[in-house]
């Protein structure tokens, strides 16, 4: 059984912080690439960001120079700052990793629950 369980998010007015954390745990043999998606009812669950094994960030072009994604291997856990928050940043967040789960043989993407961003004044 592999989870991941994201914590951080709320309510911010424009301008604001958050910071999304997501511990993957169970039985885990490997991770490779972390991520953050987002959501709002009705539309495509988007990009957000992603990072390698490494520490290589991607960026979708809407939140580049604005949030900041970061891991802890030792951890398994993928951060995102965001800053500069605006309106347009509301909604759920998910975090993804690809997992090698321990006995497995090949890696394959898991989500948490997802956790609700509102930016509001």
């Amino acid at each position: 059984q592999v989870q991941l369980v994201e914590s951080g998010g709320g309510m911010v007015q424009p301008g604001g912080s958050l910071r999304l954390s997501c511990a993957a745990s169970g039985s885990i043999f490997s991770i490779n690439a972390m991520g953050w998606y987002r959501q709002n009812p009705g539309n495509k669950r988007e990009l957000v960001a992603t990072i390698t094994t490494g520490g290589r960030p991607n960026y979708a072009d809407s939140v580049k120079g604005r949030f900041t994604i970061s891991r802890d291997n030792a951890k398994n856990t993928v951060y995102l700052q965001m800053n500069s928050l605006k309106p347009e940043d509301t909604a759920v967040y998910y975090c993804n990793a690809d997992i090698l789960r321990r006995g497995g043989s090949y890696y394959r993407g898991y989500w948490g629950q997802g956790t609700q961003v509102t930016v509001s004044s």
